[in-house]
Formats: C-alpha cells, sequence, structure tokens
C-alpha cells in the first residue's frame, strides 16, 4: 500500500485525487500500523521549512519512517518542502532536515538572477536529467510545475536526478537509492506528474 504520511502539512488530497487519476490506491495516515504496513511512502510538505521540520520531528511517526526508509528500504518520495527536508537543513530556518542527502536548502540568488526572474519561482519550467531513473521512465520532454524560494545545495552530485534553470542552473530532484525528492508539485503538473506518480508505484 502506498501511505502519503499525514504530520500535518501538505497537498495531501492533491496527491491524492491524482494518484485516483491513474488508478493506484493510497491512504493517507498518521497511524504508526499504517506506516509499518507501507510497501511506498509520499512525504508532502508546503510552507516554511522550520514549521514542516518541527511537525515531522514532533510527530510520533519520525523514529517509525526512518526505520522504514533506511533500514526496510521502503521507497520514499518527498514532494516540494519534503524533498528539501531530506536534506541536512535549510538557510530558511535553524532547524535540522532527515540527513538522508547530504547538502543544504539555500535561497535563489538574486545578485546571480537577471531582473526579470522573481522570487519566489512559480510556473511551468522544463528539467533535464543528470542521471538514467527508472522514475522518468517514458516522459519525454518533462516540464514540471514549480513554487519555492529554495533549492538543494548537494555535497555530493551523484545524489542529483535533475536540475532546471532559473535565472541559474539549480537541483530540482535527488534519488540515493530507496530515498528520492522532486522540489516540483507534480500533483499540479497534469500528465508529466501523472507519469511520475506511475512510475513511482511501478517501478520501485
Amino acid at each position: 500500500m502506498l501511505t502519503i504520511i499525514d504530520y500535518g502539512v501538505g497537498n495531501l488530497a492533491s496527491i491524492t485525487n491524482m494518484l485516483k487519476r491513474i488508478g493506484v490506491n493510497s491512504i493517507i495516515s498518521n497511524k504508526n500500523e499504517d506506516l509499518f504496513a507501507a510497501t511506498k511512502l509520499i512525504l508532502p510538505g508546503v510552507g516554511a521549512f522550520d514549521a514542516c521540520a518541527e511537525k515531522l520531528k514532533h510527530s510520533s511517526l519520525l523514529s517509525i519512517i526512518e526505520q522504514q526508509v533506511l533500514q526496510n528500504k521502503i521507497p520514499v518520495l518527498g514532494v516540494c518542502v519534503g524533498m528539501q527536508l531530506l536534506l541536512d537543513g535549510s538557510e530558511e530556518g535553524n532547524l535540522s532536515g532527515l540527513g538522508w542527502i547530504k547538502g543544504r536548502n539555500v535561497r535563489f540568488k538574486q545578485d546571480q538572477m537577471p531582473a526579470d526572474c522573481k522570487i519566489p519561482h512559480m510556473g511551468w519550467t522544463d528539467v533535464e536529467l543528470m542521471k538514467p531513473s527508472r522514475l522518468f521512465e517514458g516522459i519525454a520532454e518533462p516540464r514540471f510545475y514549480f513554487v519555492h524560494s529554495y533549492h538543494a545545495q548537494l555535497r555530493d552530485s551523484q545524489d542529483g536526478l535533475l536540475t532546471a534553470t532559473y535565472g541559474y542552473n539549480f537541483v530540482a530532484a535527488v534519488e540515493r537509492e530507496n530515498i528520492l525528492g522532486v522540489q516540483f508539485h507534480p500533483e499540479k503538473s497534469h500528465r508529466y506528474g501523472m507519469k511520475l506518480f506511475e512510475n513511482f508505484v511501478r517501478n520501485y
């Protein structure tokens, strides 16, 4: 069962509706037994990094999530701030992230961008694969919908999966073994997002 982790933040209903459209059964849950029974996990997140990190770390779910992902190797997909939480931390706040992907989230550098590039980065943007991935099989000329002011800065470039350009190139997705994350919103990205979710469910 695919379980969407309910720790008090995220576009849970939007993700569920997108999964329904491709015929995937999922549940939204904050129950220990559902997380233990999960065969795949989605970690959502919207808003400020510290607010999401605090809710996750003060929930009763964190130890179970870590056991499932790090020990049992259950595939997990972080979405938007859910991806940012996979890293060590963020310039946006003071709290630490999960540290599963080494690096930090940094604010877009306005002084390195054209004047017409406003922060936050909002809208449809093309992405480019950094390495082969089952998550993007069958997605030709992928483009996704973004809303964010911070992006991942990785310690190990091998963890990068996608780049996108907004003023300059930035990491738009990560993948290390069973841990995946996307900065954009697949649930708002129409057929591209549908195919990404389908690949996550069927290929991992």
